[in-house]
């Protein structure tokens, strides 16, 4: 089984204004919501590519009960804990001639509420994958990603983290399968400035001495580039396409990375579908179709 957990999602509500100005009354042009989260994203994500996961994570709220619906609607596993202060998280994304986003808040987590989250992540068994992604709320403690990959130490799982600074730094120590830095996160953590793609190579393999299994470093309109376990270093282009939304790429390219690995253990296979699965994510109005992603595969190995 795979699992992900995302500790604060939310609805994202997108919208389009034409030049978008402040302290004047601006209009809408085009409005969506969606159901927000780096690890539902994965989840959604994985399931196009036919493997099923169980989305864990809190809500709260009426927003709350719309992210489980959301959820329930995409065709996703979810497994929700209901916590009681607070409600789950309204972000704004305003598309424009400049991408912003306003992030909510998010109801405040509880360590009895931690606790549930604890128990259902032990019935995680040898082989099973975890997901865990993106940033924690200020009520969380911010060694939570240690917490739950100690209890897990004994298990034999597959532990994927898409994290940055300390959060991801604190983790490696537990050997997790899989990271996903890019290339500023890297000069933040090792406060450098990376002049090519030697220096990449070369701080990813500092990551790996630090306990990271594999790394997989996204490096925006310059493609990716992964050092596997086994000491190869594969590099890969990007897709090619017009840009339409940048939320969720990234998760896509975990997902389809784990899905591509997952298929037959091949690292170059792994990093081609988490490149075309960003890849259409990014080319699409929202999170991408299974059709999508392998027609951005088919496009990637012929330009290769």
């Amino acid at each position: 089984m795979i699992y992900t957990v995302t500790f604060n999602p939310a609805l994202d509500y997108v919208i389009s204004v034409d030049h978008f100005q402040t302290g004047v009354v601006n209009r809408v042009n085009e409005e969506h919501i969606f159901v927000g989260g780096k690890g539902i994203n994965v989840s959604f994500i994985l399931k196009e590519l036919g493997y099923s996961t169980k989305a864990l994570g809190f809500t709260a709220g009426f927003t709350g009960e719309k992210v489980k619906a959301g959820v329930k609607e995409m065709g996703v596993d979810g497994d929700f804990i209901d916590v009681e202060e607070g409600m789950s998280r309204i972000n704004v994304k305003l598309r424009s001639d400049e991408e912003t986003e306003i992030n909510g808040m998010g109801p405040h987590i509880t360590e009895a509420d931690l606790y549930k989250l604890f128990a259902k992540l032990d019935k995680m068994g040898k082989s099973d994958v975890l997901v865990l992604s993106g940033s924690i709320p200020s009520c969380v403690p911010n060694n939570i990603y240690e917490t739950i990959l100690e209890k897990l130490a004994s298990k034999n799982i597959y532990a994927v983290v898409d994290a940055t600074g300390q959060l991801l730094v604190n983790v490696l120590k537990y050997k997790p399968f899989l990271i996903k830095p890019n290339n500023f996160e890297i000069e933040d953590i090792f406060n450098v400035k990376l002049q090519g793609e030697e220096d990449i190579v070369k701080y990813a393999k500092k990551l790996q001495e630090m306990g990271a299994r594999n790394v997989l470093v996204s490096l925006a309109g310059d493609g990716s580039l992964l050092v596997d376990e086994n000491g190869e270093t594969h590099r890969m282009g990007v897709c090619k396409g017009k840009v339409k939304n940048s939320v969720g790429a990234g998760d896509s390219m975990v997902a389809g990375f784990i899905a591509g690995y997952l298929k037959n253990g091949d690292y170059e296979e792994a990093l081609e579908l988490g490149t075309a699965s960003g890849g259409a994510t990014a080319f699409s109005d929202s999170l991408a179709t299974k059709d999508f992603i392998y027609e951005n595969l088919r496009n990637l190995r012929g330009n290769k």
